[in-house]
């Protein structure tokens, strides 16, 4: 077996960081185990609600004087912060792979993306200008001036753990607010690192905060009421009915995007070798644990006779298999792997759950994904290989529902207007993509489809820092999104001035 380089050599004892100190908890703590080697690596508290309120107190001590501190030197904090991440680069992917189980390219691609969002929040002296007006009536001029609020809480979950907090905490730095992360304590030692560094590029004590723990933490994180907002990313019924709800209830500004199903339109007129190394990529890729992974492959057969669309629809599937089945799974940190474990043997669990399901229900199983071949000698408690349904019908447990492993369902659809019919009859809304040499349908599907990110000939439409990650139905609960210009202005509240002078 190759000898891999591990960051981490010995178990982590994580630790919260509130005020600008190192903090041991008084909560209970739980292992951290490398998925692929099944090694514990850490240990993460379960904080409690009196570290959390802790927390709050060191943010709002240092909000005033944050607040007053000039954009362009807040600026100059997330500057240094995005040198020193770069810096630690291959460190920091290298510890995501450890901790969470993707491979090393796809953590380098979350790390990098991470860092764009850095880069994009210290343009802060631009992005937060307001607007005016003179002679709104005669010798009267009116503007709009752009504030921070306060304390914001950040609630991240195990899919992405260096990424996902950095689609809000540098907007909310940045903008004057104070921040508390709460990692997912599955993989929790990434924002311990970012903090670190955040420490190092010279955010003064209690502008930027981490408290790690569960259910307890979260709750009262919601129901502070010097917390001015949350960020949330994770499932469905947790945004709705948990965070969504008692946001509403409390006053809090919220941002809480959820699961997914995602279609993949595949038209007759698409270039099918790169189609089906996009789908590869986005079926399989963080072994289908990805809020954009595609999870539906539409198969439709406009314009085409009965016997041609039976043709198309085979050629698809041949291929999509044929490539499926070459996928290399193992170790993430061994550079020939191309699809890792997933995070956890509860979650394996419940993936063969719905594979179990969907043999019951009748659709075709051509790959079998339980039958687990690896690159290397390694635990298989938490791997399965790609797994393939054919003759899936979006009624199916399989097909309507978030799987959120590497389970991949091909479905036939007569018409565009069936498949684009498919999309809308399913409850979530987070991305659907279209692959056609047709700028017609291109513009059809982009202009009809009620998804919030739209990939064209790209089968993970995932936005760029500066852009919004977007979100509809029961895929996004709020009114604006991480990332980019609608961050700044959730963490800001519009100040309007009418101004007369005698």
């Amino acid at each position: 077996m190759a000898i891999l380089e591990e960051p981490i050599k010995e178990p982590v004892n994580v630790m919260n960081y509130i005020g600008g100190e190192w903090v041991e908890s008084k909560g209970k703590y739980v292992d951290i185990v490398n998925p692929a080697t099944m090694k514990v690596i850490g240990r993460v508290p379960r904080s409690t609600a009196d570290e959390l309120n802790g927390a709050v107190k060191a943010a709002w001590d240092a909000f005033e004087e944050w607040r007053r501190t000039p954009p362009v030197a807040r600026a100059r904090c997330l500057f240094r912060l995005k040198e020193l991440l770069e810096e630690n680069f291959e460190e920091l992917s290298r510890i995501v792979v450890m901790e969470h189980g993707k491979i090393i390219d796809e953590a380098r691609g979350e790390v990098r993306r991470g860092i764009e969002n850095v880069e994009v929040a210290a343009g802060i002296p631009s992005l937060m200008m307001g607007y005016n007006l003179e002679d709104v009536a005669r010798g009267i001029d009116e503007y709009v001036i752009y504030q921070p609020v306060g304390v914001f809480g950040v609630i991240s979950p195990f899919n992405f753990p260096f990424m996902v907090p950095l689609w809000f905490a540098p907007y909310a730095v940045a903008t004057g607010n104070c921040v508390i992360i709460k990692p997912s304590s599955e993989d929790p030692i990434s924002q311990m690192k970012i903090a670190e560094l955040a420490e190092e590029a010279g955010f003064p004590p209690g502008v930027w905060n981490v408290v790690n723990g569960g259910r307890e933490v979260v709750n009262a994180m919601l129901e502070h009421p010097d917390i001015s907002g949350i960020c949330f990313v994770g499932s469905t019924p947790v945004a709705k009915n948990v965070i969504y709800k008692k946001c509403g209830e409390t006053g809090k500004r919220v941002i809480a995007q959820a699961g997914a199903k995602n279609f993949i339109l595949v038209m007759p007129d698409a270039n099918l070798e790169r189609t089906i190394a996009a789908c590869m990529t986005s079926f399989f890729g963080n072994a289908g644990q990805r809020c954009l992974a595609g999870a539906n492959l539409v198969v439709v057969g406009e314009g085409l006779s009965e016997q041609e669309f039976n043709n198309f629809y085979d050629k698809v599937v041949k291929a999509f298999v044929d490539s499926a089945s070459k996928i290399r799974v193992g170790y993430g940190l061994d550079e020939s792997v191309q699809m890792g474990p997933v995070r956890d043997e509860e979650k394996k669990k419940r993936i063969i759950g719905y594979i179990e399901k969907g043999i019951e229900e009748g659709a075709k199983l051509v790959l079998d994904g339980r039958q687990v071949k690896l690159i290397g000698d390694w635990p298989t408690n938490c791997f399965l290989n790609p797994t393939v349904f054919t003759e899936v019908t979006p009624d199916m447990t399989i097909g309507r529902e978030e799987i959120f492993g590497p389970v991949a369902c091909i479905m036939r659809a007569r018409t565009f207007d069936e498949a684009v019919d498919m999309i809308h009859g399913n409850p979530y809304g987070n991305s659907a993509s279209i692959f056609t040499q047709s700028g017609k349908w291109a513009r059809e599907f982009r202009y009809r489809v009620l998804c919030g990110n739209i990939g064209i000939n790209i089968g993970i439409p995932a936005p760029m820092a500066f852009f919004p990650f977007g979100g509809m139905k029961n895929s996004f609960f709020g009114v604006l999104h991480g990332q980019g210009r609608e961050a700044i202005r959730f963490f800001t509240e519009a100040k309007v001035v009418i101004e007369r002078w005698f």
